[in-house]
Order: C-alpha cells, then structure tokens, then sequence
C-alpha cells in the first residue's frame, strides 16, 4: 500500500472544494492540504454552469438572498453571512476577474467564460504547501471518533487529521457527480436525506403544446405554480418550451417545489391587466379588421406561438377579424393572461443543475461545516442538504460553505 501523509485532504475540485483547499492552505501555511479530484482536469461542472458563462453569485444583499434558499437556510446563515455575495464578488476580482451584473442580479465574469472563474479558483489554490491528487475516495477511517486516514480506490493511503468532503451531489454525474460522497458520509454515521433533482426542467400533460413550440424562449413571463386551488410558487422572468415540457430560469425554480398534477400558469402579458390587455386588443383587431383572425396577432405574440394560440382558443382559423364576438375575444384574452400546463414529472436528476438533499444539517455544525458526529470530517457545498432557486445562489452556498470549512480545518491543525 502507497502510503502518503498530509495535514488536510480535500476531496472534490469543484467550486466548494477548490476554495476550502485554498483557505485552508492560506491559513495554515506550515501544513500540508492535499486535494484529491477524480477527473483528470478540476472543476468539470462549474465550467458548465450558467450556460458556459458561470453565474457567480447574486448581487443581494443578505436578507434577500436567505429568502432565496429553499431548503435550510437558517442552517446556512453562518457561511454565508461570514462570507457574503459582496465578498465574493470582491474575492474574484481580487484574483483578476472583472464582474458584471446583469438582469436578476445576477453576477458573471465580462468575459462570458466560466473559465475564468475556475482559473481564479486554481490561482487561489497555488500555494507551496498544496498538492493536487488524482483519485477516487473509497473510505475514511477514523480512531476514537477522530479522522486519522482516508483510502483512495486504487490502495492508496493519506494519513491525516481533517478530511473536507465537497464530492457534490448527484446531478451531472458525466462530471463527477455520481453520489459517492453520500456513501462516504453515512457509512461514517452521517443520516442522508433522500436525493432529488432541483432546479430542473419540468415535464407536462401537454407536451405536444410543448412541442410545437420547442426552441421558443419568453424573456417576460410571470409564472405561478397551483396546487389544489392555492398558489404555492410564482415569478417573473425567462422561460423555454422543450420538446416535452418547460424549462428556463423560473421553471427551473418552481421545480423546486412543483408535484405531479400541479398547474402551471403562464401569463404572457404580465404588464398588461385584463382590461388594458382587451383595449390592446381591440386595437389590433381595430387596425386588422379585414383580416383573418390567424393573420391579426403578429403584433402581439411571437410567430411561433401564433397557430398554438389561435388553436386553443377555438376561434376558426379564418374568421374575419370584424366577426370575432366579444365572448371569443375574452377567450383570447384569458388564453394570454393564462397559459396553463399540468405538471407530468421532473427531469430525470441527471438533468438537474443541483441536488436537493444530502448530508443532514443536524449532523454538521454550522459555525464550522464539521460533523457533529466525527471531529476532523468536515463538509462543503452540494454534498449538504441545502439548496436554492436559480441565479447564482447555489454557487455562493458552495463558496460560503467551502471557505468556512477550509478555515475550520484549519483551526484544528
């Protein structure tokens, strides 16, 4: 058996794993972190995220952004209070990377190149006493409640005295995401909360509707999610038709709560009320009177929806426009005002962008990311059960989460 010694092993080069080895070997500069990854190149997926661009983080302040985190954020509000958007911003531009804030405060590099994000991130780690390994954890071992090694899969040994897990979740699993870290946890006494897929795109009933409309994206959509009669989500923003159902940023975030048989409902015109929405209306209907009615909408639908809309609305195809009754015009109207689908399923997790579940927050400290369970073992990003809505919240989770257990460990060196 090869048998290597190091103060500190970080298992994970994604986003929470590259800051934790980096904050950790700041701080304790006379020791020695390792930081195991099993591809042959570091951060796979945060080179995907935000479509290639990287979305960093959201440009809010705290109280806004604890209202965007969907699962534990009382857990979190130490990581991320001790280590804020701002921060981070600040922290990558430190590194050499312009920022700019676009549309839902949503933060990317000027570049549009996620790598430069993760090139920042190894600049970070490029201290003298931080090595990189390639390898595959398959188990930790601990003496008297205390981490003492961990074993990678091809024999290999690491005598230490802190193990940072940032192995990520389940989603993705063609970076590396494949769930491992998971095992690693609950064979160590550490109770898993059931995994599922979040922030991913839903499938519906009415997936030929979909279909027909594959490709088309709506910048200026208010979304709202039902169940039984009662709001349960809504917001406003872009969106996307798939070939089987919806996706796109407030899909992607009312995923996190929707169930089969929700009803999703789409108003088109969000800044028109009913009533400026019919004058609209009649104004177009006005200026194409002679028209048929499938010809009379180019001014207020993109092309694409046109035959969609005009088929659900049972409105004859060729009616002339000076015939349509006012009864069929309130069809139209409320079609626009409210597109409806009902929820088929989710995305397979594969297709997720995140993770919910993990790791139990009643097993880790908050103040540290350490287990409460064995001293040394500490947890950062995707692993834990914590997620949020799209918009570069759930990368901050990973950069608060990752430096605040790289300082811990740290610490205990």
């Amino acid at each position: 058996m090869n048998v290597l010694k190091a103060d500190c092993v970080v298992v994970g080069g994604g986003a929470s794993g590259l800051m934790a080895a980096g904050f950790a070997a700041k701080a304790a500069e006379n020791k020695k972190i390792v930081l195991i990854e099993k591809n042959n190149s570091l951060g796979r997926k945060l080179l995907i995220t935000g479509k290639g661009r990287c979305n960093v983080t959201n440009n809010c302040d705290l109280d806004t952004f604890m209202r965007n985190v969907v699962n534990n954020g009382r857990f979190l509000y130490s990581a991320v209070s001790s280590f804020l958007p701002s921060d981070t911003i600040s922290f990558f531009e430190s590194l050499g990377v312009e920022l700019k804030t676009e549309r839902g405060n949503r933060v990317f590099p000027v570049s549009d190149h996620s790598s430069d994000i993760l090139n920042a991130l190894k600049r970070h780690c490029s201290g003298k006493n931080l090595s990189e390994y390639q390898g595959i954890l398959s188990d930790i071992i601990t003496e008297q409640g205390h981490v003492s090694a961990c074993v990678l899969s091809d024999g290999t040994k690491i005598e230490c005295s802190a193990v940072i897990l940032a192995t990520g979740g389940k989603s993705y699993p063609q970076t590396g995401s494949d769930g491992e870290g998971y095992r690693i946890a609950e064979k160590n006494g550490h109770k898993i909360v059931p995994v599922k897929p979040s922030l991913v795109p839903i499938d519906v009933e009415e997936s030929r509707i979909c279909a027909e409309l594959e490709g088309l994206s709506l910048k200026n959509t208010q979304l709202g999610l039902y169940r039984n009669g009662k709001a349960v989500f809504s917001d406003f923003g872009e969106m996307l038709f798939t070939s089987s159902g919806l996706s796109g940023p407030i899909v992607l975030s009312a995923s996190a709560h929707a169930q089969k048989g929700d009803i999703i409902s789409l108003d088109l015109k969000p800044a028109l009320d009913e009533k400026t929405l019919d004058a609209r209306i009649l104004s177009d209907f006005s200026k194409y009177a002679n028209k048929d009615f499938v010809n009379s909408l180019d001014d207020l639908l993109p092309k694409k929806m046109i035959p969609v809309i005009v088929g659900l609305s049972q409105i004859p195809i060729h009616k002339k426009i000076n015939s349509i009754t006012k009864s069929e015009r309130l069809s139209l109207l409320k079609l626009l005002k409210s597109l409806d689908f009902t929820v088929k399923g989710l995305r397979p997790i594969e297709e997720a962008i995140i993770t919910s579940g993990g790791v139990s927050v009643k097993d880790i400290d908050p103040k540290t990311m350490q287990s409460k369970i064995v001293e040394g073992l500490f947890f950062a990003g995707e692993i834990i059960d914590c997620d949020a809505y799209t918009g570069g919240f759930n990368l901050q989770i990973a950069f608060s989460t990752g430096r605040l257990a790289g300082l811990s460990a740290a610490r205990q060196l």
